[in-house]
């Protein structure tokens, strides 16, 4: 058998049994014969070579997440021999020898660590003209559904890998956007939870006022069970001093979470203007009503500025955070600062290939701590207080619905990514509030989500929502072709 219907052997196999009772090996096979081999997607970086015996460990556990197995992806740092690289060169060889804090909850709910998921190089943060799934040491992440076109980034490989069924779930982690697109474009389930719900302890940092981790599953319901384990507080992130207060039991009564009466604002401006996608989304419009959701059109243009004092934001922060976590890292003789992942990429021609390091530079010379409060503060009220908040108040809705992005678009390494101006995922990634993107079927065999966001602290509301959409959702969610598109 070749590789190719190897591959489809396998999707098969693994579809009619939803995953539930594939064990590590299962899991092995699959990432041989289409990560490795096939259409090589590229979306796993490294392999656990204690999975199995972790398994072996799990089975004595107790609860609904014992022996599921899990990728995480390479900017969370996991114990044992694995490095935490971010995609870079400069930390191949970074070997912590400690969980994160949302790691070590995960195991102890008996979740088995199967690997690291390649991701868009340092979380994406590194170039203006960079192709989302690129990394330095993984490559380029190919997106299932489409291997010519984009995972999306940075949770690239977490997406993809969820998607083609290379483990049960992934974590994933965004600043703004890099769970939701990746989900959205790949066709599973992305949950970005408030910020301050997850510790982000001994995770490679863009920003801390928006950086948070988060479930990709290919179900609403397997993203509760993951954030019922994920969830709580972590003295050494100051961030989340109440997430032990309002984390609660997200999966109970979510198979019959209803929308009824549910008010939901329709962000119409956010959905774009591709008749397919119009098409798609009052389709899944219809579905909420038939759910008994009533539906509020919203008209909202976001003021400019909000983009841009966020900007300002990430580059004041990457430079701060990025030194102090380069700084925590065991071991001497590595990169300890912004200035020397920059120094480093200049002499490794290599990682430059495609593109540079433009907003590691700009990054670097962000360093007017006046400008950057000022810039926090605007942004955060323009998001939160004046965006979100404000919208559900005056049209007394509970959630904000929008599709999440457009369709995926095709890979192109020598101009960058090509990003569309659907979604409002900005909005709640800026504010910290939750963010869940749930499939709602496809352009042209491209899956797009439908996202549903809410206010802070309010993720079980979000993902009650998400849920009872995906039991009333009419259109098909295609399965991966593991092809080009067209093909």
């Amino acid at each position: 058998m070749n590789t190719r219907r190897l591959a489809a052997a396998l999707f098969l196999g693994l579809s009619g049994t939803s995953a539930a009772g594939q064990t590590v090996d299962d899991y092995l096979a699959r990432i041989a014969a289409i990560d490795d081999a096939g259409p090589m997607l590229h979306a796993v970086l490294t392999i656990n070579p204690q999975a199995r015996s972790e398994e072996r460990t799990a089975a004595a556990i107790k609860g609904p997440l014992a022996g599921k197995p899990v990728l995480v992806k390479d900017n969370i740092e996991v114990a044992g021999p694995m490095a935490t690289t971010a995609g870079s060169l400069a930390l191949k060889d970074n070997v912590t020898g400690r969980d994160a804090p949302l790691v070590a909850r995960l195991r102890r709910s008996g979740v088995v660590i199967l690997g690291k998921t390649n991701l868009s190089e340092w979380a994406n943060i590194r170039s203006s003209s960079s192709s989302s799934g690129w990394s330095a040491l993984g490559g380029q992440t190919r997106n299932p559904h489409a291997i010519d076109r984009s995972p999306c980034g940075s949770s690239s490989g977490s997406g993809a890998a969820v998607a083609a069924g290379l483990a049960w779930a992934a974590i994933g982690t965004e600043t703004d956007g890099s769970i939701t697109c990746p989900a959205s474009v790949n066709g599973v389930v992305g949950f970005k939870p408030t910020v301050g719900m997850i510790s982000r302890t001994h995770i490679v940092p863009i920003s801390h006022s928006q950086d948070t981790a988060g479930p990709m599953t290919r179900s609403v319901a397997d993203a509760a069970l993951l954030m019922n384990a994920l969830a709580g507080t972590d003295p050494a992130d100051s961030a989340t001093a109440e997430a032990d207060r309002r984390k609660t039991d997200f999966a109970a009564g979510l198979a019959t979470a209803s929308l009824k009466g549910v008010r939901l604002g329709v962000m119409r401006k956010q959905a774009g203007s591709h008749p397919a996608l119009l098409a798609l989304f009052e389709q899944a419009l219809a579905d909420l009503r038939k759910a008994g959701a009533e539906l509020v059109d919203i008209s909202f243009d976001p003021a400019p500025e909000m983009g841009r004092d966020e900007y300002a934001v990430l580059l004041h922060e990457l430079r701060e955070d990025m030194g102090r976590y380069l700084r925590s890292l065991p071991g001497s003789g590595g990169p300890r600062s912004l200035a020397d992942l920059i120094a480093f990429n200049k002499a490794h021609p290599e990682e430059l290939r495609w593109f540079g390091q433009d907003i590691f530079e700009a990054a670097e010379a962000a360093t007017d701590t006046s400008a950057y409060a000022q810039a926090r503060a605007n942004a955060l009220r323009l998001a939160g207080p004046e965006g979100i908040d404000r919208l559900l108040q005056e049209h007394r809705a509970s959630l904000l619905i929008a599709p999440t992005d457009g369709p995926a678009w095709p890979i192109d390494l020598v101009l960058g990514d090509h990003f569309t101006s659907v979604g409002a995922g900005s909005l709640a990634a800026i504010a910290g509030y939750p963010h869940l993107s749930v499939p709602m079927g496809a352009v042209e065999g491209l899956p797009i989500g439908l996202s549903f966001i809410g206010t802070k602290w309010d993720d079980r509301r979000v993902l009650e929502a998400g849920a009872a959409y995906e039991r009333a959702r009419s259109a098909a969610v295609p399965a991966p072709s593991l092809k080009r598109w067209g093909e």
